[in-house]
């Protein structure tokens, strides 16, 4: 199957025009001719991914985050983006990346589904897409009920086993009582003012910060930060799935699960 042929499947689940105008996706290095046979599903275009393609004889590597995301004057060995990039051109693996559309049309309700949340609706909209009944509305992360309220605590151990995550970093009293949660994979620092104005008891998302933990906590909302991969790396398995329902003769590998860092 060509790569070409495998971006169109992707693209009519994933548009490329469901991103946001600052984020780059789509075809980042390589040929769209590409016959690929193999697969290679990773969040990050890490070194240790890109060296596992290589030797996994790789024909398309496709992560969530984007190795080229600003401008790139010069693609050579002196800086580490350059290294990989590469590295993969040198071996004629095509590389996609699937970011912010991915999020948009996917990331924030996979995760909902995980923590059973109800009467879900978008936490940020970005934009009204013309659909089959009318308009419908598109954006950032989800906001919802839990089937029943539970602690603060409680739902810090939902999130764990629902992200299979060690450990969070919690802003709020363990004891209070969760029932509407707002949901933002990956960094949330700019969605807590919507979770805010929808009602949500606790934010669960990532990259969250002391000013912004303790500002949230000041405004009445609660926060959960799993971690930035903890929440997104549920977009290695579910991109594998979708796949092998849509794409035959096409082998695919995924990256191991890597938290890259320890708590100590």
């Amino acid at each position: 199957m060509l790569c070409k042929e495998i971006i169109s499947v992707i693209e009519e689940t994933f548009p490329q025009d469901a991103a946001l105008s600052w984020d780059n996706v789509g075809l980042l290095a390589g040929r769209d001719d590409k016959e690929v046979k193999k697969i290679y599903i990773a969040l990050d275009a890490t070194d240790e991914v890109v060296e596992d393609a290589i030797c996994q004889d790789t024909d398309l590597l496709i992560t969530h985050h984007p190795l080229i995301f600003s401008g790139m004057k010069k693609i050579n060995n002196q800086n580490f983006i350059g290294k990989r990039l590469l590295r993969l051109i040198r071996k004629d693996i095509s590389y996609y990346a699937m970011h912010t559309n991915y999020d948009v049309c996917r990331m924030a309700q996979l995760a909902g589904n995980l923590l059973n949340l109800k009467n879900t609706q978008v936490l940020e909209v970005t934009k009204m897409r013309q659909g089959e009944d009318g308009e419908y509305p598109e954006g950032i992360g989800e906001i919802g009920n839990l089937s029943a309220p539970i602690t603060l605590g409680d739902c810090c151990e939902k999130v764990k086993n629902a992200y299979h995550v060690a450990h969070v970093k919690v802003f709020g009293d363990p004891e209070q009582m969760i029932g509407r949660v707002a949901l933002c994979p990956g960094s949330g620092k700019s969605v807590i003012t919507p979770a805010l104005e929808k009602g949500a008891d606790v934010l669960i998302t990532g990259d969250i910060g002391h000013h912004e933990g303790i500002d949230a906590i000041a405004q009445g909302l609660s926060i959960i930060d799993a971690g930035h991969y903890g929440v997104e790396h549920i977009f290695i398995e579910d991109m594998k799935q979708f796949f092998e329902r849509r794409i035959f003769d096409v082998d695919i590998t995924c990256a191991p699960l890597s938290f890259p860092f320890t708590v100590l």
